[in-house]
């Protein structure tokens, strides 16, 4: 926790502290954030049902602000109802290279079957213990004599160093261009028959050999915006929508004119499923009737 705090006071870093929090009142952590002036919350789960307790920290959580949950360690078994509301939003660090030695006593596993290497993992929390996506490691060398003790010293500086970077990196994927297109051309790809061609230097999905169906407009002619381009049924409907939410929406130059819609990507809380529904619209739009028949069995099963 100290880690992560220290290192959010950089000039350069993309996070801060909105909260510390914890189950146990005596925890170190709380006394060190309040020194540096970060509020705190404790609530003890003794006598609460862990479901309740975990609500009652997500209240909290939510109630300073927080856009993200760095467990820092929180010993406490998470109940499947707040890992789900922190999808993607929630990291732990562990210390073992992961997918080896979940759970606890990591480094005498590793002593004990002679690795080369201990290490450390980031990874974003699900419902199963130590088992989410990975996002960072740091190997560690095992040197001869090492013991748990001596080898566990080491992990933890290794630890210190990349908990900070892959949280920084983790507030700030969501706005990165290669990560928005990455995660729109899966969704575009999993319609039939699409393919990924660029159009005037942009990235484009159309129907294999036809007509395009979504662009990537990245920060065009002057425009702030990292935004999906999708066909409306023409400017009626395309200035409704931006009438309507222009934090989502906006007409984008050039293609505009013929009634594409620009659905931003780099703000805050992107719906994905809005997201989706707009890709796929956009793409029955285009499609051969061929193809959307197909779909439309598909999505009956």
């Amino acid at each position: 926790m100290a880690a992560l705090l220290y290192a959010s006071r950089a000039d350069d870093c993309s996070y801060e502290i909105a909260l510390v929090a914890s189950n146990r009142a005596d925890a170190a952590g709380l006394r060190l954030a309040e020194a540096e002036g970060v509020p705190t919350f404790v609530l003890s789960h003794k006598g609460m049902e862990r479901l309740d307790h975990d609500m009652a920290m997500d209240a909290a959580i939510r109630e300073a602000g927080a856009e993200y949950v760095a467990l820092a360690g929180y010993m406490r078994i998470l109940t499947p109802e707040f890992a789900g509301k922190w999808e993607g939003r929630m990291l732990n660090i562990h210390p073992s290279l992961l997918p080896k030695y979940k759970g606890l006593h990591t480094h005498e596993q590793a002593l004990e079957n002679g690795d080369s290497h201990a290490g450390c993992s980031v990874h974003l929390v699900t419902a199963e213990l130590d088992d989410g996506p990975i996002l960072g490691q740091t190997p560690v060398a095992v040197l001869p004599g090492d013991t748990p003790e001596s080898l566990a010293a080491r992990v933890l500086i290794a630890e210190h160093q990349l908990y900070s970077r892959m949280l920084a990196k983790l507030v700030t994927q969501e706005s990165s261009p290669e990560w928005l297109r990455e995660k729109v051309g899966e969704i575009a790809m999993a319609l039939p028959e699409t393919e990924e061609r660029e159009s005037h230097g942009s990235p484009g999905w159309r129907i294999a050999g036809g007509k395009y169906f979504a662009h990537l407009n990245i920060r065009h002619h002057g425009e702030p915006h990292i935004a999906v381009l999708a066909k409306t049924s023409g400017q009626d409907e395309m200035a409704a929508l931006i009438e309507q939410d222009p934090d989502i929406y906006y007409r984008p130059a050039y293609y505009g004119a013929s009634g594409w819609v620009g659905i931003i990507l780099n703000r805050a809380d992107v719906d994905w499923d809005h997201v989706s529904h707009w890709l796929q619209r956009s793409w029955r739009a285009v499609a051969p009737k061929r193809l959307t028949k197909l779909l439309d069995a598909a999505d009956e099963f």
